[in-house]
């Protein structure tokens, strides 16, 4: 059975520890000047600044570079995680916006997500290797964000660390294979070398 080609950007599963992810996420801010668009499962690096309230701001991640961490909510006010004017939305569109908007980003380094590759396929000998993402505009509802396994290498600057394949039934080696990964290139914790 071939894996479906249907990327989600990156969804938290776990912990390093092997505990399942609680749902722990923290608050930040999108300046209502940033044109980026958002989604849930994409992965976002400080954006060194804060609002009124000192929540710290965000902006999208990079193809390469630090991450700070995951967005797996979005909303127009601090305290509710969704757009009053639009409660089907899922994203922050594009273009500069007339108010901030808030993310609930997984920003914990031990946190085990799952993200799809993009490209040739990988095998089980790339397990412990580091690799980047491919940034991908969303599609107004997912995320579309993958591992790039043109990068995959042991440097210890690349942003995930391929900790091994998802194991369900739906998912193989092989083309759009879904993969555990850590964050590796954190901006709260030092990346180190593939092995």
């Amino acid at each position: 059975m071939a894996n479906e080609n249907r990327p989600w950007g990156l969804k938290p599963v776990s912990y390093a520890s092997g505990v399942c992810w609680t749902g722990g996420a923290n608050v930040y801010v999108i300046p209502a000047a940033d044109t980026n668009s958002y989604a849930i499962g994409d992965p976002v690096k400080s954006g060194g600044s804060a609002d009124s309230n000192g929540v710290p701001s965000i902006t999208l991640a990079a193809a390469t570079g630090a991450i700070r961490g995951v967005v797996v909510g979005l909303g127009t006010r601090e305290s509710l995680m969704a757009n009053p004017s639009n409660l089907d939305s899922t994203t922050r569109p594009a273009g500069a916006q007339s108010i901030d908007w808030y993310a609930t980003v997984v920003d914990d380094p031990n946190t085990v997500f799952e993200i799809q590759e993009s490209g040739t396929p990988m095998t089980a000998a790339d397990v412990g290797l580091n690799i980047n993402m491919t940034v991908v505009a969303n599609n107004g509802f997912t995320s579309k964000w993958t591992a790039d396994t043109a990068t995959k290498a042991t440097t210890a600057t690349l942003q995930l660390k391929l900790l091994g394949l998802a194991r369900r039934q739906d998912n193989a080696f092989g083309a759009f294979a879904k993969w555990l990964v850590k964050i590796n290139n954190h901006e709260l914790s030092a990346g180190t070398a593939g092995v």
